[in-house]
């Protein structure tokens, strides 16, 4: 059974950093596509990151230069390290698992079969 637990949210203010975590049981990074999504009230969830096999990542354009998603396969963890963070990054984030190399669309929530439950980021200015 495939269990993703975020952790790590917070309310900072704006310019300041938090690092997510998403516990994984039940797959190993070796073979899943992971995604960081967002979703702020009337909005669409959204990809923001995604990281798969040997490392590979992508990002949002509106979170480049500032997000950096890693994994400790170790401790079979993903992260997403949120740097000069903005009030337009407030809403819930949720790490989600895919089985197979991640897709073209890694962005698009349709894509994932597996969800965590949700952290909230609450960036004030």
């Amino acid at each position: 059974q495939v269990q993703l637990v975020e952790s790590g949210g917070d309310s900072v203010q704006s310019g300041g950093s938090l690092r997510l975590s998403c516990a994984v049981s039940g797959v190993t990074f070796r073979s899943v596509c992971m995604g960081w999504f967002r979703q702020a009230p009337g909005k669409e969830r959204g990809g923001v990151a995604a990281i798969g096999k040997s490392g590979w990542t992508a990002y949002a354009d509106s979170v480049k230069g500032r997000f950096i998603a890693s994994q400790d396969t170790a401790k079979n963890t993903l992260y997403l390290q949120m740097n000069n963070l903005k009030p337009e990054d407030t809403a819930m984030y949720y790490c989600a698992a895919q089985a197979g190399f991640c897709p073209c669309s890694w962005g698009s929530k349709d894509e994932y079969a597996y969800w965590g439950q949700g952290t909230q980021v609450t960036v004030s200015s």
